[in-house]
């Protein structure tokens, strides 16, 4: 039978997944994007220097990681090498952004997959913020309202975390986790600017000056957003994990990994970064070729010619063409299928051997829940993957602010050239983020950006491959056919977004 699951919520765009079941066994699944929005169009004839804050419209969830990408392919293109104030400020905004999207890819977009709404009927003790859920909750259901509760229920069919004390904590956690998301928010804010639009964000460093006051500010609300990833978040996943031990072994993408690296130690766009970058492919780990990512369209909404390298990209959408049916493209490595994210950062950087604490968070969290490194690629391993990334990016931020140069310049001086082209490499939550520009008479001649969810949720390739997130579909047993809540899981955790995917 085939089934449309889609849209599926609690996700950023508008996805649409075609599953095939036969035998309770999903045996086909097709991504898609549905909808297109043509940025590396209209950037076309631009100043460059626009081009750090109109990508940021592409998301409203990561914009700081595409005017970071954006602001490194400029200064490879203008050969800058950034002050060190200016690449520090680069990572407090970036490293904060990626704990706010941590949690709210944890609590507001996954948790409620596994944990049980209706718990909070049980709730007998008097927080005022508990107490307001039971009682709208309660109220819902009591209505004639044909979704009562909604977003929150209906829900899936399927098994939730059974203890109450455990669902009850986790709503509690709910509720505690958007304060801390604002928390972290208002860091990036100091050095970027307001949330979700950072205009401090440049080529060649930051505008904003690193005084005392917003380093000590900054190393607050850090000092806070960690704290909670310690005594909530981490006992919170681990509990998910001890309920739903299977899905360690559910979820499993079928190619490689590729990661670009995240938070550079140094002034080089080459430097060594806090996780590392690398591809990899059937356990070997090697650098990465930026000329070895290509686009195929056969099954994407474009009549533009396929396999492109990312220079040559060219974008024609044909919205009626014959057997397409996403607005995504499918890029591929040397015409493999990877996977990118949270786990593939974790295990690239892991099998680099490039970050000790890394190393041992990995293997102390294995070890606990019973498992190896290669089940990271499943839906609980992404989830873990977050929340270690979320571990070592805290503990890096609060280092990072120690070494402010007081006094110092944050930008380089510099004019901008006539021409030039460059690549910018960096890792947004969700996975690597690839931004190229080339500048002709001082206007874009070209953009493009291959972002993580159109490698994760790509259609099929030329050669009729699935993406990774299709690819872990398949074979995956599901209980209610027409529900499918362990595909909702496994999507979820892939964390995807689609308003990216097809900017």
């Amino acid at each position: 039978m085939k089934v449309d699951i889609g849209p599926v919520t609690r996700l950023e765009g508008h996805l649409n997944v075609h599953t095939t079941v036969e035998n309770n066994v999903i045996t086909d699944a097709k991504c898609a994007g549905e909808m297109f929005r043509g940025f590396e169009i209209f950037l076309k004839g631009r100043n460059p220097l626009d081009s750090q804050q109109i990508t940021q419209r592409i998301c409203g969830v990561c914009p700081y990681a595409h005017a970071i990408a954006s602001s490194y392919a400029q200064e490879n293109a203008y050969n800058l090498i950034v002050p060190a104030n200016g690449r520090i400020m680069h990572n407090c905004i970036q490293g904060a952004n990626h704990l706010y999207d941590y949690l709210l890819q944890f609590y507001q977009l996954s948790a409620l997959d596994f944990v049980d709404v209706t718990a909070i009927l049980k709730y007998k003790g008097a927080d005022p913020d508990l107490l307001t859920v039971k009682n709208w909750v309660s109220a819902e259901l009591a209505s004639k309202k044909p979704f009562p509760a909604a977003p929150f229920l209906p829900r899936l069919s399927g098994q939730y975390i059974e203890d109450a004390e455990i669902n009850i904590g986790a709503l509690k956690h709910y509720l505690e986790a958007m304060e801390i998301q604002k928390k972290a928010n208002r860091a990036s804010a100091i050095f970027g600017g307001k949330f979700p639009h950072a205009t401090a964000i440049f080529p060649g460093g930051c505008t904003q000056d690193s005084t005392i006051d917003k380093i000590a500010s900054y190393q607050s609300l850090i000092l806070e957003v960690k704290n909670f990833i310690h005594q909530k978040y981490i006992p919170d996943l681990l509990a998910v994990a001890q309920a739903f031990p299977d899905y360690w072994n559910i979820g499993k993408s079928k190619g490689g990994f590729m990661s670009y690296g995240l938070l550079p130690l140094g002034p080089e766009l080459n430097s060594r970064r806090l996780f590392a970058p690398g591809i990899l492919l059937n356990g070997e780990v090697k650098d990465v070729d930026f000329e070895a990512i290509t686009e195929d369209v056969k099954y994407s909404k474009y009549s533009s010619a396929s396999g492109l390298r990312v220079k040559e990209g060219h974008l024609e959408p044909d919205p009626d063409k014959s057997q397409a049916y996403s607005w995504v493209k499918a890029p591929r490595y040397s015409g493999s299928m990877v996977e990118v994210g949270p786990a593939a950062r974790v295990l690239v950087d892991y099998h680099r051997g490039n970050n000790k604490q890394l190393e041992s968070l990995v293997d102390s969290f294995a070890a606990t829940a019973g498992i190896t490194a290669s089940q990271l690629n499943s839906v609980l391993g992404r989830h873990l993957c977050r929340a270690i990334s979320a571990v070592v990016i805290a503990d890096f931020l609060i280092e990072e602010t120690e070494r402010f140069e007081h006094g110092a310049p944050s930008m380089a001086d510099y004019e901008l050239p006539d021409s030039g082209e460059g690549f910018g490499a960096t890792e947004a939550s969700r996975g690597a983020l690839l931004h190229y520009i080339k500048v002709e008479d001082k206007k874009i001649a070209k953009y493009e950006c291959v972002v993580p969810t159109t490698w994760n949720c790509s259609p099929r390739d030329d050669n009729g491959n699935p993406g990774a997130l299709e690819s872990a579909l398949i074979g995956t047993k599901v209980e209610t056919p027409g529900e499918q809540i362990e595909a909702n899981r496994i999507i979820h955790s892939f964390d995807p977004c689609l308003a990216c995917a097809v900017h």
